[in-house]
């Protein structure tokens, strides 16, 4: 699982760091004494697992937290453990770890972890039927028992919600139980591209680029660092 730790004492960071140097699974991508630093980088990439203390000055953790549209899963460290009921209201939070944090405690978290990923899978192939065919120009949605035919040109963004996607087309948006990646895997390459861990458009319907965003109809889409290279690829430049 990829990493960041989120905590403004570098000796946190650094204990952590070394926690996480016991447990192959884990790759530790950056570090930052704040959440904005965070925020930042998280609109340009990807992870699947933060860790997070939640005093931090200006901006505590769970003020980060809400600021996530699809947060992945989150481990919150710290030295307070009044706030662990608290802490549970958010889905994504996995586990909550009471510094000093002993090596064993650390990797049971990171098993609640790994597990909620694997359950994770599961539903997406669950999820399979929900998006049931494509065919031509046409793709079929499960909705509320009905199958509903939606023309794939019209298609202009697709966006990942929880365990739901949303389907946003020039007539109207549809809301359907799957995976950004089952329907990614429906679409076709030469119109659509996945340019956010959130985020798949159609750069056919791209009205304007700036920076790390696009803009489509109305909506503004953050474009990940590691998808820009394909997405400038797509673009016909002058």
């Amino acid at each position: 699982m990829n990493c960041i730790i989120i905590d403004d004492e570098a000796t946190a960071r650094a204990i952590i760091a070394q926690l996480c140097t016991n447990i192959p699974s884990l790759n530790i991508l950056e570090d930052f004494p704040n959440a904005m630093q965070a925020i930042k980088y998280l609109n340009q990439n990807d992870v699947d697992l933060i860790f997070l203390d939640i005093h931090m000055p200006d901006f505590t953790g769970f003020d980060f937290i809400q600021t996530l549209k699809n947060p992945p899963k989150i481990i919150l460290t710290t030295s307070d453990p009044q706030f662990a009921i608290e802490a549970f209201e958010y889905d994504c939070i996995v586990d909550y770890l009471v510094k000093p944090i002993a090596l064993p405690r650390f990797e049971k978290a990171i098993q609640k972890a790994e597990s909620i990923s694997n359950k994770i899978q599961e539903t997406t192939a669950a999820a399979s039927s929900q998006i049931e065919t494509s065919s031509g120009n046409d793709l079929y949605v499960n909705i509320d028992r009905r199958l509903i035919k939606i023309d794939i040109p019209s298609i202009y963004l697709v966006e990942a919600k929880g365990d739901y996607i949303q389907v946003k087309t020039e007539d109207k948006n549809y809301t359907v139980h799957s995976t950004l990646k089952k329907i990614e895997d429906k679409l076709p390459n030469d119109l659509f591209l996945k340019i956010h861990r959130s985020y798949i458009i159609n750069v056919q319907k791209i009205i304007d680029i700036e920076d790390n965003s696009v803009l489509i109809k109305k909506d503004v889409i953050p474009v990940s660092r590691s998808n820009r290279p394909e997405l400038m690829k797509r673009l016909n430049l002058l």
